[in-house]
């Protein structure tokens, strides 16, 4: 019998998830399918309510529904977490959530970085949002001790500290240049640097040499923040290895098989993120 899973969200025509899900289904030779269902705000609970009847066995979900997500289901921790869902599976009809932006963060520092979490126990994080949310909770799962969280509006990086305690050091945007200095690790978890948003004009040169560079940001694949980091010989990590690194975990619910993140399969997602730009 076909297993069939989705990703759900309101544009969702752009996501590569059905490619990412695609590739594993047909290396590892699973009778399945992943879908793309572009859904509203207003019809959104009640595709959740039909998930099993229109033939799913779980979803992933995209903006601007993952708050919803969480609402309208049985959330884990790390789904509580963040406050908010991206991955959901039915148990026994019960329909359950976590959120795997946390692990596909880490999963991809891991991958670029092995051990950066041995080097370092301090962070400058850029952004306070949603993603900024998963970022800071695998952060601190991770035993890293102090986050400085910069953001625009000062008093939305300070929520964070009332979340997630004394780990979390707010800062304001022009306090960044000198918390640059001899940071071991730098996240964008903004947008800003994407294709379309205005750029992110950072001056990097106060890292620490064996500094490492995330940035959530994966259209285009190498924005200016990761070009001069690699300039300077050090590790990075982009978006579209946290999208990989994300996935792996909602295709193990739903199809029973762990994947693993191939180069290949990057390449590949790489290859098709280049040809749209």
């Amino acid at each position: 019998m076909t297993q069939r899973a989705c990703i759900v969200g309101y544009p969702v025509k752009h996501s590569r998830s059905p490619k990412l899900h695609g590739y594993w289904l047909k290396r590892l030779g699973i009778d399945g399918e992943y879908r793309a269902e572009e859904i509203t705000a207003a019809g959104f609970p009640g595709f959740l309510q039909n998930l099993a009847a229109r033939g799913y066995v779980g979803c992933n979900i995209t903006q601007p529904h993952k708050e919803a997500a969480f609402a309208l289901s049985e959330p884990d921790a790390r789904a509580k977490g963040v406050g908010a869902a991206n991955t959901l599976w039915l148990d026994n009809g019960r329909l359950r959530s976590t959120n795997t932006d946390v692990e596909g963060f880490i999963g991809s520092l891991d991958a670029a970085a092995p051990g950066w979490d041995k080097r370092t126990s301090s962070a400058v994080v850029l952004g306070a949002g949603g993603a900024g949310r998963a970022i800071v909770y695998g952060l601190i799962e991770r035993g890293i001790t102090t986050i400085h969280l910069v953001n625009r509006t000062f008093e939305k990086a300070h929520q964070f500290r009332t979340q997630y305690g004394s780990s979390i050091q707010p800062a304001r945007w022009e306090d960044l240049p000198g918390l640059l200095q001899g940071a071991g690790l730098l996240v964008n978890a903004t947008s800003l640097g994407m294709k379309g948003q205005p750029p992110l004009d950072l001056d990097i040169s106060g890292l620490a040499d064996g500094a490492v560079v995330s940035d959530i940001v994966y259209v285009p694949l190498e924005t200016p923040l990761l070009t001069a980091a690699i300039k300077r010989g050090l590790k990075t990590a982009n978006g579209l290895d946290m999208l990989l690194h994300q996935a792996v975990r909602g295709f193990e619910l739903w199809f029973g098989v762990r994947p693993e993140v191939t180069r290949e399969q990057f390449e590949m997602l790489a290859a098709d993120i280049r040809a749209a730009e």
